[in-house]
């Protein structure tokens, strides 16, 4: 059998202390976890995580460096590839129609994830943050798109 991990993105961005969340529905469970999506054929790592964040949460994402490249096993036992990024946020379209499932785009603090506990999407989320926090910060030039 093929191995075949699920390649994921995932942004974050902080603004005043506080970092751009998704909360979502997921088997009639609130659950928490940054502008996060599959990437799709065809299409770049940088343009799949601008592509999700706006679909989730009505901002634009600008990527301005790597966090880090998580893999996950699930509880389920699939395999998660996670590309993270930390960037900013510019223009919000509150009228935006946000992806199915996801109820609400919320500002929380470190202190207000950490909190959320099993109502985080995956330990992705809270691994993510911290990594940011300690500055972990990666050039995106180590990203090669080949034709």
């Amino acid at each position: 059998m093929r191995f075949q991990p699920h390649v994921t993105v995932a942004a974050v961005a902080e603004r005043e202390g506080r970092f751009l969340m998704v909360r979502e529905r997921i088997d009639e469970r609130t659950r928490y976890n940054q502008p996060a999506g599959h990437l799709e054929a065809g299409e770049s790592l940088l343009d799949a995580v601008a592509r999700e964040t706006i679909e989730e949460t009505a901002w634009s994402f600008r990527p301005e460096a790597l966090i880090g490249l998580y893999r996950w096993v699930s509880p389920s036992g699939s395999t998660f590839l996670r590309v993270t990024f930390a960037g900013t946020v510019g223009d919000h379209a509150p009228d935006r129609a946000l992806d199915e499932g996801v109820e609400a785009a919320e500002w929380l603090t470190h202190d207000a994830v950490c909190a959320l506990g099993k109502q985080l999407r995956s330990p992705l989320v809270l691994q993510s943050i911290d990594d940011y926090l300690q500055g972990r910060r990666y050039p995106l030039d180590l990203l090669r798109e080949l034709a």
